[in-house]
């Protein structure tokens, strides 16, 4: 099996199929609004946003790891896994355990003291997976999020 590899312009089709096979798994098939356009400036311009490591079968691009720096208050600089992707029919097979190795690896080259990623509740075997590899699954913690309308009615609610 190949070693995953950092991504390049060319893997956001597929990165993006990849990010839509997800949001069907976790219930969200329309949630998906970044395009390939979005992947390819915001990963590849001169301050990327994020950076993506790739996994291939076949020639064929079938995981995806995908982070970010971010800053915790209590600990530092911070690694965020936003998604870990395989796809469907490529589950099972050691791609995921390959991709979270590279975002450790990573991690520890940049020298961060935390790697942080969410996993939805109902997905016992991501929550498995992540716990087999040593990680902390904090479930007294909940998620807080504004989307692009609650943003947009937040701002207008404090400005009106």
């Amino acid at each position: 099996m190949n070693q995953p590899r950092l991504a390049t312009k060319n893997d956001m089709p597929r990165v993006l199929e990849l990010i839509k096979e997800l949001a069907v798994f976790e219930k969200e098939p329309d949630a998906v609004e970044v395009t390939v356009s979005d992947l390819q400036n915001d990963g590849f311009g001169d301050k990327p946003k994020f950076t993506c490591f790739v996994l291939e079968i076949d020639g064929v691009v079938e995981g995806i790891a995908l982070v970010y720096s971010r800053y915790s208050t209590w600990k530092g600089e911070a690694i965020h896994l936003e998604d870990l992707i395989v796809s469907h029919k490529h589950r099972g097979k050691g791609l995921g355990s390959l991709l979270l190795d590279e975002v450790v690896k990573y991690a520890y080259q940049k020298k961060v003291r935390r790697v942080c990623w969410e996993v939805l509740d109902w997905n016992t075997s991501a929550i498995d997976f992540y716990e087999s590899k040593g990680a902390n699954v904090m479930r007294d913690w909940d998620v807080v999020q504004l989307d692009e309308k609650g943003i947009n009615n937040y701002v207008k609610n404090i400005t009106s």
